[in-house]
């Protein structure tokens, strides 16, 4: 074991443990399809009013988690996002490993707020296992003041790469999640033991994303991630027997809604007349899911009261959010974000009597529709149902908690039972409740 990953001559007096199941809807834990994260629930606290930001996708929430800020102090505004550079609004998927660079090289920063990796590097330090995009991954600790691992690229403090066999290798699947799941209890829970360690696995949302809710395909990625979840709770309780003092959180970033029907919202607005053409930059459209964000160069802003009323007419748009009302919805200003889109949701039954249906922007870059599978970005009732159980740290078991929480009350919430300062961010300790 290289000095990476060797165990330090004094592990921090507490430290918290975070399982993170991306896209794990809270209704679909039950004793027969999760029995391990069952009976957590019956010996944790369980947040029965939990939610993300919007949008629910993971890159935000990522960001939303590490920093205990809304997207409009962090500054990252979705999965896809528009940049301007050299005085031109460009689509950018923030999932690459690149866009990290790209973000600080055009912007100045990747995001305006320290992470839990900054704020810990001087006491106990973080280290991530990630097997969601890398994008997603970095936004962990995109100044590398920690460690990160990823299929993509791991990392250690300063960006200074990790490679050779202590590099990730772990594949976007199920299998991924085992290998990154037994590394982080050999490396983390079992080894460094930094002050905060974060497994974030790709299951059941990459499953969730292909198959259809509730069907057998989509019960055996719940099976699978809570049998991942079960490694780590039975690593917790070993390091607990032996007189450590660790908060364990197990939940989720967003739930999923059922796609009934797919938006090409740059269609859209070119056939309206409100956009000149596929590819132009006067009107940018960024696809998040259920959700989509609409950008508008300066010399098109004369163009901003035809678009607001056309979108306010369809159909397929649940909630627009415009101008001013971006804070409402917890987005930055500026950059050219001109709307923000929740598409349209209800929460009607899909083929496998699952409930939640959502209309969802077509994707860029030509990735492929998805009708009656899973989805997020939006405020649909099942995708805004994430997953939150505190256990240990003081955390009473068998609680439940009917106040509604966020995820920018979770970084928070660790700083607290570390006993240090949270000032900055909009969440509150969970403690408080």
């Amino acid at each position: 074991m290289s000095p990476e990953t060797s165990e330090p001559s004094a592990a921090p007096r507490r430290r918290v443990v975070a399982v993170m199941l991306d896209g794990l809807r809270r209704d679909f834990i039950s004793p027969d399809a999760t029995p391990a994260l069952a009976a957590l629930r019956a010996r944790a606290t369980w947040f029965d009013a939990h939610r993300t930001v919007f949008p629910s996708v993971t890159r935000v929430v990522s960001s939303s988690f590490a920093t205990g800020c809304l997207p409009a102090r962090h500054g990252l505004a979705g999965n896809t996002v528009a940049l301007i550079e050299d005085g031109e609004l460009g689509l950018h998927d923030v999932g690459k490993p690149e866009f990290v660079d790209t973000k600080r090289r055009l912007t100045g920063t990747v995001l305006a707020r320290p992470t839990l990796a900054e704020r810990l590097a001087e006491h106990g330090g973080a280290v991530i296992f990630n097997n969601v995009s890398p994008g997603a991954a970095y936004m962990h600790d995109p100044d590398g003041h920690g460690h990160v691992f990823h299929r993509a690229g791991s990392f250690g403090p300063g960006r200074r790469p990790i490679q050779g066999d202590e590099a990730l290798r772990a594949t976007p699947d199920a299998a991924g999640d085992r290998i990154a799941t037994e590394r982080f209890i050999a490396e983390v829970v079992r080894g460094r033991r930094p002050a905060f360690g974060l497994l974030w696995l790709c299951e059941p949302d990459t499953s969730q994303h292909a198959v259809p809710l509730g069907s057998a395909a989509h019960r055996a990625a719940l099976a699978t991630a809570d049998a991942h979840a079960a490694m780590v709770i039975a690593a917790v309780d070993a390091a607990r027997a032996e007189g450590e003092d660790i908060l364990l959180l197990v939940g989720s970033d967003h739930g999923h809604q059922t796609v009934r029907a797919v938006i090409d919202i740059d269609a859209e607005l070119i056939e309206a007349g409100l956009k000149a053409a596929p590819g132009s930059t006067d009107v940018v459209v960024a696809p998040n899911g259920t959700a989509a964000l609409v950008y508008v160069d300066p010399a098109a802003e004369d163009r901003l009261p035809a678009i607001e009323t056309f979108l306010a007419g369809q159909p397929w748009i649940g909630r627009l959010f415009t101008g001013a009302t971006l804070a409402e919805a917890g987005l930055p200003a500026g950059g050219g974000l001109a709307f923000a889109i929740a598409l349209a949701a209800s929460d009607e039954l899909n083929d496998e009597g699952v409930p939640g249906l959502s209309y969802a922007a077509k994707p860029a870059d030509g990735k492929a529709d998805r009708l009656g599978c899973g989805q997020h970005g939006g405020l649909g009732t099942f995708e805004q149902l994430p997953t939150l159980m505190l256990d240990g740290g003081g955390f009473a078991a068998g609680q439940v908690v009917s106040a509604q929480t966020s995820v920018v009350d979770i970084a928070p919430t660790f700083l607290r039972f570390l006993g240090l300062p949270a000032g900055g961010v909009d969440g509150r300790p969970l403690q408080e409740l």
